[in-house]
């Protein structure tokens, strides 16, 4: 009996036929503790990429390439001149540099077939159809933009061809 209560109250224990717990940490009792580790993945197959997958993947990650440059051109300039709004400047660093990211991440998603990977491709390639246009056509620029387009057509045509469009089918 413990000292300082009454005889006729007896502490609280376990129940009978209850495994005693480990005392649980404080964090534990009021956020909950980690899960218990899950099984063992299974190891996925993962199906080969034809060969216009693969070119395809090659083209947008050149297309990375040219923009990641292009980001650091324009960093560069922001760097060395006097921007009217140089929050706008820094701005459309980080835009062009956030697209290059993009690009190059949706061209490993190609070359390994992720399903993920063709949508933001070609949206992306469309909006760079537009851009090129505007560029070689309106701004007078046709040394940037054709070969922009002509990229964004092979792209295109890459995706399109019935040998990539069954490899994500057969996934």
């Amino acid at each position: 009996m413990a000292p300082g209560l009454p005889r006729n109250l007896v502490p609280v224990t376990e129940p009978a036929g209850v495994p005693l717990q480990p005392p649980r940490r404080r964090s534990d009792r009021l956020l909950g503790a980690a899960a218990a580790s899950s099984a063992a993945r299974v190891e996925r197959s993962r199906p080969e990429a034809p060969r216009t997958l693969r070119w395809a993947a090659v083209v947008v990650a050149v297309e990375a390439a040219a923009i990641g440059v292009g980001a650091v051109l324009l960093l560069y300039l922001v760097v060395t001149s006097a921007a009217d709004s140089m929050s706008r400047a820094i701005a459309e660093v980080v835009v062009v540099g956030a697209g290059s990211a993009l690009l190059a991440t949706a061209a490993v998603g190609l070359w390994r077939v992720a399903g993920w990977a063709r949508g933001p491709v070609i949206v992306l390639q469309l909006l760079l159809a537009a851009l090129a246009y505007t560029t070689a056509f309106e701004a007078g620029r046709p040394a940037i933009g054709l070969p922009v387009l002509v990229l964004v057509a092979a792209e295109l045509y890459l995706l399109a061809t019935p040998e990539a469009r069954l490899a994500y089918l057969d996934r």
